[in-house]
């Protein structure tokens, strides 16, 4: 397995823009252009191909297309490629291509809507970690998986080095402590809710993958500073500034808020898969 990148601060999970007018093609230079605008405006990684980014809906030369295109227009920052599917060789085929298409790390959730036992999540996770050579993060997001994943899951995974970092959307705040006290701190916690960002920093995590940096990478990156530079009155002041974006940014199903902000900003077609 190649080194874990450096993951912490604010990951920006990416959006997957369409032409306008046709939401069954890929826009690649609006892609490549909101890679770079996220990574000139301080974030510290990229999440390709994840729930915001539509990833269910893409085709596997679709979803290699935004990988190759992302990794491109990185310069340099950690990308990692969601691996998501329902069939456990269907989501081993998408990481094996995604370590040869640039990603350097994979974001690996629970197989949507099967909603296996905790054994079966093991055998899962496993089963992508021996076949390709990335770094895996862990994605739990039970609202859409239907099942999570259990702390003693978590830990076991990562004490078998099969995972190096997670990406909490649970909205358990408990957590983080919890799994420091059962990991260490070389479990890389990451909050997988824009809202609740700062308060996962207080409670023990290192960072965030966010939504909300696709429309202000600035502001989210520049709150991560501010906790780790112990200015908390500045990064409390920058949530509460936050705050309305974020609640405006969920007041649908992810990522239609989001990709209507982005083409009120001129930066990509608010187009979404026919089925949002």
């Amino acid at each position: 397995m190649r080194p874990p990148p450096a993951l912490g601060g604010v990951l920006t999970a990416l959006v997957t823009p369409f032409l306008a007018g046709d939401p069954g093609e890929l826009d690649l230079l609006a892609l490549s252009r909101l890679t770079r605008r996220a990574v000139d405006r301080g974030v510290s990684g990229l999440i390709v191909c994840g729930s915001t980014g539509e990833a269910s809906a893409l085709s596997p030369t679709e979803h290699a297309r935004a990988i190759v295109c992302v990794a491109e227009a990185s310069g340099g920052r950690p990308v990692v490629a969601g691996i998501g599917a329902p069939c456990t060789e269907v989501a081993v085929a998408l990481a094996v291509a995604a370590e040869h298409l640039g990603a350097t790390a994979l974001l690996v959730s629970a197989p949507p809507y099967v909603k296996p036992g905790q054994a079966g999540l093991r055998a899962h996770v496993r089963a992508i970690a021996a076949a390709a050579g990335l770094p895996i993060v862990l994605y739990d997001v039970p609202s859409r998986a239907g099942v999570s994943f259990t702390d003693e899951t978590i830990a076991r995974l990562f004490e078998e080095g099969h995972i190096q970092a997670l990406k909490d959307a649970s909205g358990n705040l408990s957590r983080p402590p919890r799994l420091a006290r059962l990991c260490g701190a070389e479990l890389i916690q990451l909050s997988g809710d824009d809202a609740t960002a700062l308060a996962h920093l207080a409670m023990g995590g290192q960072g965030c993958v966010s939504v909300t940096a696709n429309v202000a990478p600035a502001l989210c990156s520049t709150l991560q500073v501010a906790f780790v530079t112990r200015d908390l009155s500045f990064a409390a002041t920058l949530r509460d500034l936050l705050a309305p974006l974020d609640a405006a940014l969920f007041g649908e199903t992810n990522p239609i808020p989001v990709k209507a902000a982005l083409g009120l900003l001129g930066l990509c077609s608010a187009g979404v898969i026919p089925s949002l």
